[in-house]
């Protein structure tokens, strides 16, 4: 029986960003955008899912005069990036 994929996991930028981030303890906007070769408006209404949903956390500050969004990626995030992977699997017949 195949598992359900998660849908907010199943965009191919929200699943970049997640790597991403599971990878490194933190990014930032510009770090984000360079690696995913997305557009800002894009990447900024995808990053608020991932906040939205509670997988990533997101801190706005500045840095100087100039606006810098740092993402985290959370406990529930990561528990649901593991189990998108399962899913895949099971899919896989790995």
């Amino acid at each position: 029986m195949f598992k359900h994929l998660d849908p907010l996991l199943h965009s191919e930028l929200r699943l970049a960003i997640m790597s991403i981030l599971l990878s490194a303890e933190e990014a930032d906007f510009v770090y984000l955008k360079e690696r995913t070769k997305s557009t800002s408006g894009n990447l900024s209404v995808q990053i608020d899912k991932l906040s939205e949903a509670g997988y990533i956390e997101v801190e706005r500050g500045f840095v100087g005069k100039r606006t810098r969004t740092v993402c985290r990626i959370t406990e529930v995030g990561i528990k649901a990036f593991e189990k998108y992977v399962e899913s895949l699997k099971g899919y896989l017949n790995l």
